[in-house]
């Protein structure tokens, strides 16, 4: 079976798009999946040390509580297996400036600033790493994430070419487009989080009166039809896009049952069926929570995990480049 690797950053709250775009597929194919918090990455812009040590928690805490089970994938978070800062910096002597440079996320985050951070242009080099570490066949990226993987291929290949066959070379899989959830208050978005659009935004962990109100305010059109059609209705279409991940009905059918209702009575549809929707990972979550010391187990069993493939890995690496053995 391939190995899959995934990463997710802890800066800002999970939202429903995230969790049914990203999250929902991990769940689906965690078995033998390698699923990390990377906190290491958060660092490269300016962040609060108290918000990011929170933040981490709150992350590994929902992704368990969204059905990944430490039984059957590996969840750990990225600093507690400190061999990625080595493996980086070996990276770094493979990878060049022009390359990092080239990078859309560095262009865009770097724009108009009078300084960046060396982490920001490094941060394609740390991915790598991640990815090289475990000895990652695939990849699952979202079509922005693509030129980081072909980064990482590139570097591994040059990297092998150079010290011989010691990396795996991955490759990015686009997972099939599934529902493409966007803002409420402009459904012409994608729901964000930045949470810049905190009315058009539903978290996870709304209780159920916000996301109510969230859908219920929810922008639509003058006429009164529930018919999906970006084009022509945005807003609707959305509506339509969650009803259907809520309750698992095609969204044809969806427009057959809600097509003279009304929008009152569709939003009100919408908002319960969204509600139960999220209420086990909310119930779930509420669990974890109120025993950090069983997360802090299954994150120390996921480390453990992930140590013993980078350690073998990272002995490869440093007969490879050269480096004396430490035992």
């Amino acid at each position: 079976m391939a190995r899959q690797f995934s990463g997710i950053k802890p800066t800002g709250e999970m939202h429903v798009g995230n969790y049914v775009g990203a999250v929902g597929r991990w769940v689906d194919q965690q078995d033998d999946g390698i699923f990390c918090v990377v906190d290491l990455h958060a660092m490269t812009m300016p962040y609060d040390p108290a918000d990011l040590r929170s933040e981490t928690v709150r992350l590994a805490t929902l992704l368990l509580a969204s059905g990944l089970d430490p039984q059957r994938c590996t969840l750990f978070v990225q600093s507690h297996v400190p061999v990625v800062a080595e493996l980086t910096w070996i990276l770094n002597c493979v990878a060049t400036v022009g390359e990092l440079r080239r990078m859309t996320q560095f262009k865009e985050k770097g724009d108009g600033q009078e300084s960046v951070s060396a982490g920001l242009l490094d941060y394609p080099v740390l991915m790598a790493a991640d990815i090289l570490l475990y000895d990652t066949d695939e990849v699952p990226v979202g079509e922005d994430q693509t030129q980081h993987v072909e980064l990482t291929r590139d570097v591994a290949t040059r990297f092998n070419h150079r010290f011989g066959d010691t990396l795996v070379v991955p490759k990015a899989t686009v997972p099939p487009v599934g529902a493409r959830i966007k803002d409420l208050q402009n459904p012409t978005a994608k729901m964000s989080k930045s949470l810049e659009s905190p009315q058009g935004t539903i978290l996870v962990l709304d209780e159920p009166k916000a996301i109510t109100k969230k859908v219920k305010s929810a922008v639509t059109d003058s006429d009164t039809e529930v018919r999906y059609d970006v084009e022509a209705k945005p807003g609707v279409s959305n509506l339509l896009a969650l009803l259907s991940v809520a309750t698992g009905t095609p969204v044809p059918d969806l427009e057959t049952e809600y097509a003279t209702s009304g929008y009152g009575t569709f939003k009100g549809a919408v908002a319960d069926a969204l509600v139960e929707y999220l209420r086990p990972t909310r119930e779930r979550y509420a669990e974890l929570a109120a025993d950090p010391a069983e997360l802090a187990r299954f994150l120390a069993v996921g480390a453990a995990r992930a140590e013993a493939i980078a350690s073998a890995t990272m002995d490869r690496v440093r007969t490879a480049v050269g480096l004396l053995a430490t035992r």
